[in-house]
């Protein structure tokens, strides 16, 4: 079998508009590249002609394209996990189909693993994001790195090289909640970044709505540390104390002053304030026990109903797929 250098993993959702175009700008930059490659595109449960025009692609040069299909949308996370799983090369380059990540920096990427690094970041500038987003992101990521036990860098995202021994440190991670920004840095190894310009999508929207983004963050909030729960421990704990010390002051001014009228207002609001806390902190504690849940149960993380070229190195196992 040819030895395969580089891997390009590619999720793919809803990107028929996009995809020849960006097939075609990436198959010319990585034939100037020195050495064999490969392409693995996984649709990710795809409701247009995504999937078509991947049977089309393999089925024209089916030694370097191959691509999976899910059987449903398992999400982003679960596609990159299986083009990671089947990919052979060398190296590996994940990047999405939006052209938003730019094929021409695949040739800086190589350039770099060649100098000894295990994974190459590229992190995009934020010139052209919106204000609000932008300063929210920065905000997200100041407190975050507070609280998670690895550092995650803003503007830094999935778009990377990662030498083989990268990907199989991160294929055995095999824990079914998967924040894979944060998996990336918690296996280490020789890393460097170099920062390119936001791109802006060529065709269609951004799949990563307010409330996914959302998610998305309390995610990598929660996958990688317990410190919100050793939070709420420490805030309830401050609450005991003020409750006591009001307690103390009540009850010494009745003794010094009698009682005087009910505190009705002051009642009314401390309980709604204790309860909303009581809630967030069920709600807390409620997420940990699902992710916990979802771990017991082994589910695999993805079906796949087809796949299409020649070769590979699938890894799919008795383990969660």
């Amino acid at each position: 079998m040819v030895r395969v250098l580089l891997s390009i993993v590619v999720p793919c959702f809803n990107e028929e508009d996009v995809l020849v175009r960006f097939h075609d700008r990436v198959t010319d930059e990585l034939g100037r590249l020195d050495g064999e490659f490969e392409i693995v595109y996984v649709d990710d449960g795809s409701r247009d002609g995504t999937l078509p025009l991947l049977r089309d692609l393999a089925a024209r040069d089916p030694r370097r394209v191959r691509y999976l299909s899910f059987s449903r949308n398992f999400g982003k996370e679960a596609a990159m996990l299986a083009g990671l799983r089947h990919a052979s090369g060398d190296a590996v380059v994940l990047m999405d189909a939006d052209l938003q990540h730019p094929p021409e920096l695949v040739h800086c990427m190589v350039a770099l693993h060649a100098e000894g690094h295990d994974q190459v970041v590229a992190r995009r500038t934020r010139e052209g994001d919106r204000v609000t987003r932008t300063l929210t992101a920065r905000l997200y990521y100041r407190a975050i790195n507070r609280l998670v036990d690895v550092e995650l860098v803003d503007g830094v995202g999935d778009f990377r090289l990662l030498s083989r021994r990268t990907v199989d440190a991160v294929l055995d991670l095999g824990e079914y909640n998967r924040f894979s920004k944060g998996l990336f840095a918690w296996v280490g190894f020789r890393t460097t970044t170099f920062s390119y310009e936001n791109a802006v999508r060529e065709q269609g929207r951004s799949k990563w709505s307010f409330g996914k983004l959302l998610n998305y963050g309390l995610d990598g909030l929660l996958s990688f540390n317990n410190k919100p729960l050793r939070a709420a421990v420490h805030l309830g704990l401050l609450l005991l104390v003020v409750a006591l010390g009001y307690a103390a002051w009540i009850v010494g001014d009745a003794l010094a002053n009698g009682v005087d009228t009910p505190g009705y207002v002051t009642l009314l609001v401390t309980v709604t304030a204790l309860a909303g806390v009581q809630m967030v902190m069920v709600g807390l504690i409620g997420e940990y026990v699902g992710r916990i849940y979802y771990e017991v149960k082994r589910r695999p993380h993805y079906l796949l109903k087809e796949a299409g070229g020649e070769g590979g190195n699938a890894r799919d196992g008795p383990t969660p797929g």
